[in-house]
């Protein structure tokens, strides 16, 4: 029994090998012009197929005449790399900001997997951030601080501004709004950087500090790696011996650790939490609740923490800042916005969709390991039934009951009654748009910023496809539910716009100052 478990292992081995190495040698090759086209064709019937809402802001004619001449314009073999250049930007023109597309990238042996998770790419540790026409490194989760507030300007001898001119062409936001755009191909510019150029071990960028232009190369690096030396140990020190009362006193304090990092939602490569909460140093009576995301952590603890916190200190004024959110869980935003009014509410409508079962139709793809299509074979006779007693067929259209979609849900008894201003930008998406267009639907909340790159009228998330195309393993992936507060803007195409509009400037974050949080401080103070 144990020589044929070992046969067997030895089999998946070998099987594994020979995969990696068929699927490097097909993604590396040249692609026919008849290859090219049955992928054009094919990502198109998905999108028709599985997204309901794909002529919301461009007709079929329109899209039907994209892809027609996309396919003209294929006449020449090229690699699945080129191909993904030709092809994001008319899947672009669907303009719905959850569509995703990436070309393949070379797998790699369990082998090469373990010794590349040793190392890391400093290039990664850097967080971008545009404002006016300056394209700065806002943050840099690695070593090197010094950098910090630099304006970049070349990257390996190229162009920022047409680097960035570039990658604008291969995602959209949701609707016509311009603000996602600006801020997100500098949120995620090394993710689009990577899909334009590959994998690579270092890369040099040309960056420019007050009056001062230089260089810093930017290399592939042990993980453990620090700027300090590390000294020998002292092989004649002993390290010190905990009593049975110091270790038990350890793991408490560990225990507690971990809860706090999952009731904040740490992110242990940026070393900050997801949600903060805080009385403004300035004014007391304002509490403060910057959350970077919707997507990590045991979000409940931390909101009924903080609003009881803010019940006990009697604030006045409650400032949420929802800046560089691009969304996360449903279920969390239903339960912050049950603290935010006192007045019973629907917080979405039903979703719509293409079909009675996308949890299922997400999770088979031939883009998943086998083992996981697997899985959803076997899940099938418990989720099917399930996702379709959730759906329903009125006047053509197929809708998606949720739990947040219950009317007349009822606020928390702790929900704060005051003020509240929003903090928004470009980059202020999906999930926290949906907040938004509640909170600004209802007349809860000032908003001040700019406007949200998410859709006031709803967005096409909730459940993502993944699609992988057959030649060219180029990559496509979508929502599967349009999801919507009841409350509907008549100005369709554009997101929450803020009653007091203000953008920070290059010269605000050399000076780290944030206008929009000082503005509402002295308007407070007046």
């Amino acid at each position: 029994m144990k020589e044929r478990f070992l046969i067997f292992l030895l089999f998946l081995f070998l099987t594994s090998c020979v995969s990696v190495k068929n699927y490097n040698n097909q993604i590396a090759e040249l692609h026919s012009v008849e290859e090219l086209h049955q992928d054009v064709d094919f990502a198109y019937y998905k999108l028709i197929k599985l997204h309901p809402r794909l002529y919301q802001f461009i007709t079929k004619e329109q899209l039907d005449d994209k892809f027609d001449s996309l396919k003209i314009a294929i006449n020449t073999p090229m690699s699945s790399t080129d191909f993904y250049r030709m092809l994001a930007p008319v899947v672009s023109e669907v303009r719905q900001g959850h569509i995703s597309i990436s070309p393949p990238f070379s797998k790699f042996t369990r082998k090469e997997r373990k010794s590349r998770r040793k190392n890391k790419f400093e290039f990664y540790d850097l967080a971008f951030e545009q404002v006016n026409d300056a394209f700065l490194i806002h943050d840099n989760y690695g070593l090197d601080s010094t950098i910090v507030g630099s304006e970049v300007l070349e990257v390996n001898g190229e162009p920022i501004e047409q680097l960035l001119a570039n990658y604008e062409h291969v995602f959209s936001s949701d609707g016509y709004n311009t603000t996602f755009k600006d801020r997100f191909v500098a949120l995620r510019f090394s993710t689009f950087y990577l899909r334009d150029k590959g994998r690579l071990d270092s890369l040099e960028l040309k960056l420019k500090h007050k009056d001062s232009i230089f260089t810093k190369m930017l290399r592939t690096i042990p993980k453990d790696s620090s700027n300090v030396k590390k000294m020998p140990k002292d092989s004649t020190v002993k390290e010190p011996v905990l009593t049975k009362l110091e270790k038990k006193d350890k793991k408490r304090l560990d225990r507690i650790k971990r809860k706090n990092n999952k009731k904040y939602g740490y992110q242990n490569t940026k070393k900050q939490f997801t949600r903060n909460f805080r009385f403004l140093k300035q004014d007391q009576d304002i509490a403060y609740m910057k959350i970077r995301g919707f997507s990590n952590g045991k979000y409940s603890d931390f909101y009924k923490e903080s609003f009881q916190k803010i019940d006990s200190a009697n604030a006045k004024t409650l400032v949420l800042d929802l800046r560089d959110n691009t969304g996360g869980r449903l279920d969390e935003i239903a339960l912050l916005y049950s603290y935010l009014t006192d007045e019973k509410y629907q917080f979405i409508k039903k979703g719509e969709s293409m079909t009675r079962f996308p949890f299922h139709k997400a999770l088979l793809s031939r883009r998943n390991p086998f083992a996981l299509n697997a899985l959803g074979v076997l899940v099938a006779p418990i989720t099917i039934p399930l996702e379709y007693s959730r759906t329903h067929r009125k006047d053509g259209v197929l809708y998606y009951k949720f739990r947040t979609s219950k009317q007349n849900r009822k606020p928390k008894e702790l929900n704060f009654k005051g003020p509240i201003y929003v903090l928004i930008n470009g980059n202020s998406f999906s999930a926290s748009s949906i907040l938004s267009t509640a909170l600004k639907g209802s007349k809860r909340a000032t908003f001040v910023g700019e406007e949200t790159g998410g859709h006031y009228n709803g967005t096409v998330a909730g459940i993502s496809k993944f699609i992988q195309l057959p030649n060219s393993k180029v990559t496509i992936s979508f929502g599967l539910l349009h999801i919507q507060s009841p409350y509907e803007n008549s100005e369709k195409g554009y997101g929450i716009k803020p009653e007091v509009v203000i953008v920070p400037t290059e010269e605000n974050r050399l000076n780290n100052e944030d206008p929009e949080l000082e503005w509402i401080i002295e308007k407070v103070k007046q």
